[in-house]
């Protein structure tokens, strides 16, 4: 099947309604968001979610839809309405240097935070202040790759379909369930709730992460709460929290950046709930 229809002017209706997505208002009115480049448009196209299928629209070059041509036939399979569309349109979609040619638009994803705890999460990433979209993308894609249950966005956190925190997240977006705008106390005090210890990573933390690991004290249900790269968690988030720990510093690095402490913080609870005692251990 071809694609539905050939777009060559910037002003064509779906073009401007797609280049609208670019802004948080439009996004939030419409409940759509763009996925752009081939990882992110297939791993769209295989999500689903209340019975929908989460891509509604492709745009794709020419080139593009031949080269990828078993994503845009999965597109087409999936429902979604196919464009080609002219190079210009595609970049101007893209908001990259160096488009791929494959723009998505997509049905927003996040799932409700009592829906998130009614699972029984057992490691989950909570960015409370998190501001950066860059950083809230590659947190996302360290919690997806170190197996997490689930990634909450706090209201005082970057919007998760900002298109760089999109492009960051190399497609996790669509592997574990996020839940947005929640106020920092209830995500708390639900994980809480749930079971899940709450730990604050921040580097003035009063806590080793060795030690917590050393201890045994890192295999039950944990949620980490990462905070702004520049200025930490403040004290007000701190307190709610169960501990606050620190990642050791064995060299002369000043600090690390955000994504890589929630590397680090994420696989040290993953590997000891894997561990022989741990939430995850085999039985």
């Amino acid at each position: 099947m071809g694609p539905a229809a050939e777009l060559t002017s910037p002003r064509s209706p779906r073009a401007v309604a797609a280049r609208r997505l670019a802004r948080r208002s439009f996004r939030g009115k419409e409940r759509r968001f763009l996925a752009e480049g081939p990882q992110a448009v297939r791993e769209a196209v295989a999500h689903r979610a209340d019975g929908h299928a989460t891509l509604t629209e492709l745009f794709a070059t020419p080139e593009a839809a031949e080269r990828h041509a078993e994503v845009v036939e999965a597109a087409h399979a999936a429902g979604a309405r196919v464009h080609l569309a002219s190079p210009e349109i595609v970049a101007d979609l893209s908001q990259t240097v160096t488009p791929q040619g494959l723009v998505g638009v997509c049905r927003f994803l996040d799932r409700p935070l009592a829906e998130i705890l009614a699972a029984r999460p057992r490691l989950v990433a909570v960015l409370a202040h998190v501001r950066d979209p860059g950083n809230a993308g590659t947190v996302l894609r360290c919690a997806d790759a170190a197996g997490a249950d689930a990634v909450v966005l706090t209201d005082a956190s970057v919007d998760l379909y900002n298109p760089k925190a999109v492009r960051a997240s190399a497609g996790s977006l669509f592997h574990l369930p996020v839940a947005v705008g929640v106020p920092v106390e209830q995500a708390v005090h639900g994980l809480a709730d749930a079971g899940v210890r709450v730990l604050a990573a921040d580097g003035g933390g009063d806590r080793d992460l060795d030690d917590e690991l050393d201890a045994g004290r890192m295999g039950g249900p944990t949620a980490w709460l990462f905070g702004n790269e520049a200025w930490g968690l403040p004290e007000t988030t701190r307190a709610l929290t169960d501990a606050v720990v620190r990642v050791p510093l064995h060299g002369r690095a000043e600090s690390l950046n955000l994504a890589t402490a929630a590397a680090v913080c994420l696989y040290a609870s993953a590997r000891a709930q894997r561990a022989p005692g741990g939430c995850r251990a085999a039985r």
